[in-house]
């Protein structure tokens, strides 16, 4: 006789019984969507190294003509040995005034006047330039004339570098500066240091001081007559001057600290810097001028000469621009190291980075940027100098440290320098000066192409990853975007960068956060749809944000056109797929498998992101009931084979088990079930575990129905399932006992577990996947539930051995203690006794009374161990 309690069990429904009328819990809500909806992932597009260092590599849309070379002769002519103002190129206006030719001079007039010269031979006046320059460039060295021609032995004499110029009653001039007459004497003979080499510095020397006298620099007289020249210099210089002079250094007292300070750096100069000067110009050896360029930059910069005050820096550029012609690569950077640091402008800005930029396209080259440090000086350019004027010199001072990017031994250096806040310091510069003139600045189009492949390149590196999203870099790479769409390389490059961003969870999280991305990704699907590389990178992104973000689905839905855009672009490249499978008449099949076609890709994104769009509960709905996008799936699951494409079909499988989910009435997939039936036998009978996994899922949800079992029934695919129970994938054992468990709803075909040993594989299931997994063990309960309903004896339901073991099995797994193992944390724990008390534990005390009902011997059995 059956209790009051058994006979309720006896009337329950079978599981998995659809029933539109029964309201299911929320436990069996969440366990079903997350078993039978899934997000698909996919590999990032992949791009491939370039062979060649360039500005714009093989696969730019800039055509050659269209962008700066990357190819380029530079010589130490390149360079301007002055960096004085550019001429304008405004025309003055003429005086009025015209002069006239003054009277015949008296005798008593001032001898300083003289008169008009007639113009002189235009030959004369090369003449007299050229030597005037040779004059001045010899003084700007140190090397002072002689007062008077010496006899071949005297060649070698001391002569001070600067004379005395004007002395007063309390003022002496000397080296261009007016001191007390003591200060002078004592400045004088403070200098003990005596310098001698052919051609170079002259030796310092005493000289007379003449009170009331006054004497020119050396180096502006000549061997006539000294007495004459002193005569006329000293009627010129009147007493009234003097005095003048006398006021003007008595009320400025501070001028003469800074006289002192350039006192010194003459000094330093004639003694530190001067030597290696000449050593630089005498040197052959390549070793020893690039060690005297270490030293020479060390000497600047204890000097504090670096910068672009210091008064013989023009002397300072133009030896080091010599050394330019040599063409050594190590001297080259030793060389731009030391003209950066003297903050270069303009001309010698650009052509300093071109050299350097040349250098750089040498991957071998590399070591020599790791060991001379030349990157803080490029990043100082991009930190410090004028973007809008130095436009091209920014441009290849990019290139040079794009190189360097791409070797993973510079990354920790570029973003402990800054790097990432500079180039987004740049971009957010390049934004508002866009968005202020309302179109693209000129050639920052070519300068962005350089930042954005340096920065694809550092977000390699966890720490660079972290700056962009504390400096909220992700919106401002949008509005490039956005504002430079017409410029494919651009937006490529920020493409990979999201690509490679939207790869790590939190910078996905950013990035859906953005709402205008999702427009603005759709703007350039629709304007590129047939530039594969740039929509290859947007729909992985797409699906990136749409894999664990329900509000990233929904806010991607909302957008305009935003399902249909997918579906014209899967269409487009579904075609381009189809003719490239087709040979042609009359060709040979290729003996070697077809590598994996750019538009197969796409298509692999696509349906990775229609997948876990279909997620969505508001969405998954609309794109069932579509008949353009079911149509492309089945159409991809006719001419595709699993051999062919794995990764194709099966993505177009899971979007077909996500999209069959959703129980409908005017779903497609629910019409066109039988046909997808039909399609999904090629995967199972296949050699492919994953493919085998997702056709068995899609079963799942479609043997729900009755015409789908009948089918199952039919073609024996039953006995596939069962046999699939022995498989040690656990997912596909669960995935196959779902199938097995909508087959025994229905009484008549319930017989169908006994075949193959259906029930002892079920029981062998839960014996090793139960205490892990209460979902398959809970599955495998239900089964069995159904597969008992008319019961009469145990015995002869399960089979004596079968029975027994459920006898043991099933109180085990009830014991709380016993199915709870105290080996797990304390988060998994609670997660397991969660399912064990929701899913499992309900079902299992149902079977195990009313086997124990309908048993009438037990026989003693030992608890296996789990």
């Amino acid at each position: 006789m059956l209790s009051p309690n058994d006979k309720k069990l006896e009337k329950l429904d079978p599981f998995y019984r659809p029933s539109m009328s029964k309201q299911k819990t929320s436990a069996e809500i969440i366990s079903e969507a997350r078993n039978a909806l899934r997000t698909v992932g996919t590999q990032r597009p992949f791009t491939p190294r370039e062979d060649q260092r360039k500005l714009f590599g093989p696969a730019s849309s800039r055509t050659p003509e269209n962008r700066p070379p990357s190819s380029f002769s530079l010589h130490a002519s390149s360079f301007e040995s002055s960096e004085s103002r550019p001429i304008s190129g405004a025309r003055l206006s003429p005086l009025d005034f015209k002069p006239k030719a003054p009277a015949s001079p008296t005798t008593e007039e001032d001898p300083c006047l003289a008169f008009p010269k007639p113009p002189v031979d235009p030959a004369k006046i090369r003449r007299l330039s050229s030597a005037r320059a040779r004059l001045f460039r010899a003084a700007s060295q140190g090397a002072l004339l002689p007062d008077r021609t010496l006899p071949p032995a005297e060649s070698k004499t001391t002569v001070e570098p600067e004379e005395t110029v004007v002395m007063g009653d309390p003022m002496v001039k000397i080296n261009g500066i007016y001191l007390t007459e003591s200060r002078a004497v004592g400045r004088l003979k403070s200098h003990p240091l005596q310098l001698t080499y052919d051609g170079g510095f002259s030796e310092i020397k005493k000289q007379e001081m003449f009170k009331g006298t006054t004497t020119l620099p050396s180096h502006l007289r000549s061997g006539g007559d000294q007495g004459k020249r002193r005569s006329r210099a000293s009627s010129c210089f009147n007493s009234s001057d003097l005095s003048r002079l006398e006021t003007r250094a008595a009320s400025k007292a501070d001028m003469q600290e800074k006289e002192t300070e350039i006192e010194v750096d003459e000094v330093f100069w004639n003694t530190r810097i001067a030597p290696i000067l000449h050593q630089l110009e005498k040197e052959e050896n390549i070793e020893t001028i690039c060690a005297a360029c270490t030293q020479l930059h060390h000497a600047l910069e204890e000097g504090n000469m670096l910068g672009n005050k210091f008064k013989r820096r023009s002397v300072l550029l133009k030896t080091l621009y010599k050394l330019v012609d040599i063409g050594s690569d190590l001297l080259s950077l030793k060389l731009a190291k030391i003209i950066l640091a003297l903050k270069v402008s303009r001309k010698n800005l650009l052509n300093v980075c071109k050299l350097i930029f040349k250098i750089s396209r040498s991957e071998k080259n590399d070591s020599l940027f790791e060991n001379d440090g030349i990157l803080e000086s490029l990043l100082e350019v991009l930190r410090s100098e004028e973007l809008q004027t130095n436009m091209e010199a920014f441009l290849y001072c990019m290139g040079a440290i794009k190189f360097i990017s791409g070797n993973p031994r510079f990354l920790n250096e570029m973003i402990s320098k800054g790097a990432v806040e500079i180039l987004m310091n740049l971009i957010k510069q390049i934004n508002d000066d866009t968005k202020k003139c309302g179109t693209c600045l000129p050639n920052s189009g070519h300068l962005l192409v350089q930042m954005t492949a340096t920065l694809r390149n550092l977000v390699d590196s966890p720490p660079a990853r972290s700056k962009l999203l504390n400096i909220g870099a992700l919106p401002q790479l949008c509005m490039v975007m956005g504002q430079y769409m017409a410029d494919k390389d651009v937006c490529t490059n920020i493409a990979r960068i999201f690509s490679k961003l939207t790869s790590y969870h939190d910078c996905c999280v950013a990035l859906a956060n953005y709402s205008r991305c999702y427009a603005l990704f759709l703007k350039l699907i629709n304007k590129y749809q047939k530039k594969q590389d740039l929509v290859v990178r947007i729909v992985f992104i797409l699906g990136n944000l749409n894999a664990k973000n329900n509000q990233a689905r929904e806010q991607f839905s909302k957008e305009r056109g935003s399902i249909p855009t997918l579906l014209a672009l899967f269409h487009a490249f579904y075609k381009l797929d189809l003719c490239a499978e087709k040979p042609a008449a009359g060709a040979e099949q290729p003996q070697t498998p077809r590598p994996r076609a750019q538009a197969e890709d796409v298509l692999i994104k696509l349906t990775r992101v229609l997948a876990n769009l279909a997620i969505h509960p508001g969405i998954g709905p609309a794109l069932a009931a579509n008949p353009h996008a079911v149509g492309l799936l089945l159409t991809t699951l006719e001419y595709k084979s699993i051999e062919d494409c794995e990764e194709l079909v099966i993505n177009t499988t899971a979007t077909i088990n996500n999209l069959s989910y959703y129980q409908v009435k005017n779903s497609v997939i629910q019409d066109k079930k039988l046909y997808i039936a039909e399609l999904l036998i090629k995967l199972l009978v296949s050699n492919n575990m994953d493919g085998i996994l997702e056709a068995v899922r899609v079963f799942g949800n479609l043997s729900q129905d009755h015409d789908i079992c009948d089918f199952i029934v039919q073609k024996n695919v039953h006995k596939f399932m069962i046999a699939l129970l022995d498989a040690k994938h656990q997912d596909i054992c669960f995935s196959a006992c779902g199938v097995l468990l909508n087959l025994t709803v229905d009484k008549e075909k319930r017989v169908i577990l006994k075949e193959g040993g259906g029930i002892k594989k079920l029981v062998n299931c839960l014996r090793h996947f139960g205490p892990t997994d209460w979902q398959l063990a809970c599955l495998v309960c239900k089964t069995l539930w159904n597969f008992s309903e008319n019961i009469t004896s145990a015995s002869s339901c399960f089979g004596d051995e079968d029975t027994n073991t459920l006898l043991v099995l099933l109180p085990s797994f009830l014991d709380e203690e016993l199915a709870l193992d105290s080996s797990f944390d304390q988060d998994l724990k609670n997660y397991h006794k969660l399912q064990w008390e929701t899913e499992f534990k309900p079902v299992a005390q149902q079977l195990l009374n009313r086997i124990q009902s309908h048993h009438t011997f037990l026989e003693p059995l030992s608890i296996p161990s789990f």
